[in-house]
């Protein structure tokens, strides 16, 4: 079953005051809202905000190019509909790297208005705050998630082919074991929608450090023909989802554990961006986790 489930709210929707505004699309983890209290977790799909071309509509990223108050916008509509205050929002500027920073109650709001502000340089994110809403962005790269349901930790990290290989996943599992004692057997993981394998070709370069990762995965080490598939060209399809899927599996996580989308950014571009099927100029969509504040 897909665990990505899309709302049924249509943009449009009538305001109080009696007007309309945009409503945005939001995919969410459907089972993880019935097994954590207070938990929201999900992904943004590309409609129900209010960016123009190339960045229509729901462009949650300023570092595209976009009109900074629309991207706003688009962030207070999200936070709107999810039940936060906006200001939970909270976020760090990506490099495809691991790095991997623990929000405080102190760090609430960074990156909400404004790149300067947002954690630098980081690539995942945890916190056990409740009322903090961690963000993160994507056009293809993997959207990763953590759920510590007994420490009530959450997590975000954003991995493309570079945070893939720097295993990204299994450095979130390992600083949610220093910083807040979970246990990799207790954490649920979710792996959200991606560019596909059928869309995503790699040359040698990519593939000499995927083949170092499967190498290093134990009980894994047969990786052709499921996680990445040869071509008759020399280039290579891959599946960045699966590889990430063994690093959490390496990292201690129960294979029932982990959910896995179907949903391919690139075959889907009805309802998401794709960097690499827009020709590098489009929007963002952004994952999002957060507990409620009691």
């Amino acid at each position: 079953m897909e665990p990505f489930v899309l709302n049924t709210v249509t943009t449009g929707a009538t305001c109080i005051a009696g007007g309309t505004r945009p409503v945005p699309e939001l995919l969410y983890i459907q089972s993880w809202k019935q097994m954590v209290q207070g938990l929201s977790a999900g992904f943004t799909g590309r409609h129900g905000g209010v960016s123009e071309v190339p960045y229509d509509s729901l462009n949650c990223a300023f570092h595209v190019g976009d009109d900074p108050e629309k991207v706003i916008r688009n962030r207070q509509l999200i936070t709107e509909q999810l039940g936060f205050a906006a200001e939970a929002w909270t976020c760090g500027e990506q490099v495809h790297g691991n790095h991997v920073a623990v929000v405080k109650s102190a760090d609430r709001g960074r990156g909400f208005k404004d790149r300067a502000s947002a954690f630098q340089d980081t690539d995942g994110l945890l916190t056990d705050v409740p009322g903090i809403l961690l963000t993160s962005f994507y056009a293809d790269c993997v959207p990763l998630y953590f759920c510590d349901p007994v420490k009530r930790v959450i997590g975000l990290a954003h991995a493309g082919w570079k945070g893939t290989v720097a295993e990204i996943a299994l450095k979130m599992v390992q600083t949610m074991q220093t910083e807040f004692g979970s246990r990799p057997s207790d954490l649920l993981a979710a792996i959200g929608p991606s560019i596909g394998p059928d869309s995503y070709e790699v040359d040698e370069h990519v593939m000499s450090r995927i083949r170092v990762l499967e190498h290093d995965c134990p009980g894994n080490d047969h990786w052709e023909g499921s996680v990445y598939f040869p071509l008759a060209s020399g280039k290579t399809l891959l599946d960045l989802k699966q590889c990430n899927r063994h690093i959490m599996m390496k990292a201690g996580i129960l294979p029932s554990h982990i959910e896995c989308t179907t949903l391919c950014t690139s075959s889907r571009s009805d309802l998401f961006f794709s960097y690499r099927k827009e020709g590098g100029v489009t929007g963002r969509m952004a994952s999002w986790i957060g507990l409620e504040e009691r």
